[in-house]
């Protein structure tokens, strides 16, 4: 009995590492940054996407995306972007910033979809929240977002 209990203890420690594994595989260090509305500062902390490989991958694949959380693309030059939703089940705000951090563009990522959603102008990053969060906390086009990549880090 006793080794029985062991065994399916064993079992389902080994299942557990399977899910969380492939999350952890993914998640990069977490950096703050911070967007300046009317209210006041709005701090997040994000994963930075700075390679070929790691904007490519992005937020497909995930089922959850804790709040206050975010994911940042590092373009490393300004340019004209095109972000899709392609293998992404979650809802996202898509934010466009150039390269003073101020927030060029808005638009909401809706799952699965193969629908280019352009940035507009050349841009530096862009920043992936969960959807509606822009519109919770009242970031608009013009906020600065304040991070080390545009310069603006406090």
């Amino acid at each position: 009995m006793i080794a029985r209990r062991l065994r399916f203890s064993f079992f389902i420690a080994l299942v557990s590492f399977a899910l969380v594994r492939p999350a952890l595989l993914h998640a990069a260090a977490l950096e703050t940054l911070i967007i300046e509305n009317a209210s006041g500062p709005i701090s997040f902390e994000v994963e930075v996407m700075r390679t070929d490989a790691e904007r490519q991958r992005g937020l497909m694949g995930r089922a959850y995306l804790p709040e206050k959380r975010g994911m940042l693309f590092d373009f490393g030059a300004p340019e004209d972007v095109r972000m899709w939703m392609k293998d992404t089940p979650l809802p996202l705000d898509i934010i466009f910033i150039r390269s003073d951090g101020t927030i060029a563009r808005i638009t909401k990522g809706e799952p699965f979809s193969t629908r280019v959603l352009p940035s507009g102008e050349p841009v530096l990053a862009v920043l992936e929240l969960n959807g509606g969060t822009s519109a919770k906390l009242n970031i608009q086009t013009g906020n600065v977002v304040r991070h080390k990549l545009f310069g603006t880090a406090n």
